[in-house]
C-alpha cells in the first residue's frame, strides 16, 4: 500500500500500518531506565504495562513474559548502545482493522531507546520555576490513569510552559485540585510530612512514586495521600517532581513563593542507594 507523505507518494511503513496507536492512541506505553546495563524496577514497570493492557482490552500474548520483554530491551540496548545507560520506550498498540470498532484485539510493540549519560539520580538543574495550567484539566477516571498514547494536555501544558518560560506545569483535575506534574508525579514537605495527590486524583500510578512512597515510610519523616488544593503548595517548604528517568526534581519557585531543597537533596540520595535493579 502507498500513502501520500507530505506531498510524496511512498510505500507505507510496517509500523503505521494498521496501527491504532496512530489512528486512534489506541496504545499503552512503558518508559524505564536501564543502569549499566540493568532495568530499574523492572517488576513494577511490567506488571504496570499488563494492568494497562487488560484495562485497555488488549489480547496479551502468551510470550509477554517478564523475561521475554527484558531481553528484547536488553538485545537492542547492546546492539545500538553497548549496554550503556539508556532510557526505553515499550509502546504497546493495537494492530486491527476496523474504525473505532477494531476487528481483533491483536497487539504488536516497538522498543525504542535513548542513551543517557549519568549511572545515578542527580540534581542537575539549579533554577526550576512551575506554574498551574488551567486551559484543561484531567480525568480521575480509571482509563486516564495508564500511560497510554493520548497525552494532548500533557503536550499543550508543555507548550504553555515554553510560552510562559516556565519549567514546568502543575495539571489540575476536575474538581480543581492538584494532579501531577506534566511528566512526573508531585509531592510536597511541609516540616517533617510530605504530601502526594491520591490515586483518586487522577494522578498516574507512577513507578518512582510507589517506590518513593515505600522509602520515606523507612525514615523518620511520614507521607500522606490527599486531596490537595494549589493553595496548600503555597505554604510548603519544598516542592519536588518524581519520574523513573530524571528520579527527584526540586522545585524552587512557585509563583511567588521559593521553595528549599533540603529534603529532596537527602531522598535523592537515599533512593540512589535503594534502587533495585533487574
Amino acid at each position: 500500500m502507498v500513502i501520500n507523505f507530505n506531498g510524496n507518494i511512498v510505500n507505507e511503513s510496517d509500523q503505521l500500518s494498521k496501527n491504532r496507536g496512530f489512528l486512534f492512541g489506541d496504545a499503552v506505553f512503558e518508559s524505564f531506565r536501564l543502569i549499566s546495563g540493568a532495568i530499574i524496577f523492572w517488576e513494577d514497570h511490567y506488571f504496570r504495562l499488563m494492568a494497562s493492557m487488560r484495562i485497555l482490552r488488549f489480547d496479551i500474548p502468551e510470550n509477554f513474559t517478564a523475561d521475554f520483554l527484558k531481553k528484547e530491551t536488553l538485545k537492542l540496548n547492546y546492539q545500538i548502545n553497548n549496554g550503556l545507560d539508556a532510557r526505553i520506550r515499550i509502546t504497546v498498540y493495537r494492530n486491527s482493522e476496523g474504525r473505532y470498532k477494531p476487528k481483533s484485539n491483536s497487539v504488536s510493540f516497538i522498543i525504542n531507546l535513548e542513551t543517557l549519560e549519568s549511572s545515578n539520580y542527580s540534581i542537575e538543574q539549579n533554577t526550576v520555576i512551575v506554574d498551574l495550567y488551567k486551559d484543561f484539566f484531567i480525568s480521575n477516571q480509571l482509563i486516564h490513569s495508564i500511560k497510554s498514547n493520548n497525552k494532548s494536555i500533557n503536550v499543550l501544558a508543555s507548550i504553555f510552559a515554553t510560552e510562559n518560560e516556565l519549567d514546568n506545569c502543575i495539571l489540575l483535575n476536575n474538581y480543581k485540585k492538584v494532579c501531577e506534574f506534566i511528566n512526573g508525579n508531585l509531592f510536597y514537605v511541609k516540616g517533617n510530612k510530605i504530601y502526594t495527590p491520591n490515586l483518586q486524583s487522577g494522578c498516574l500510578n507512577g513507578v518512582l512514586r510507589k517506590n518513593l512512597i515505600k522509602i520515606i515510610k523507612l525514615t523518620e519523616l511520614s507521607i500522606e495521600e490527599a486531596d490537595i488544593s494549589p493553595f496548600d503548595l503555597v505554604s510548603a517548604d519544598e516542592l519536588f517532581i518524581t519520574n523513573v528517568i530524571q528520579g527527584i526534581v526540586p522545585v524552587t519557585n512557585y509563583r511567588k513563593k521559593k521553595f528549599d531543597i533540603e529534603i529532596s537533596s537527602r531522598l535523592i540520595n537515599i533512593l540512589n542507594d535503594s534502587v533495585s535493579y533487574s
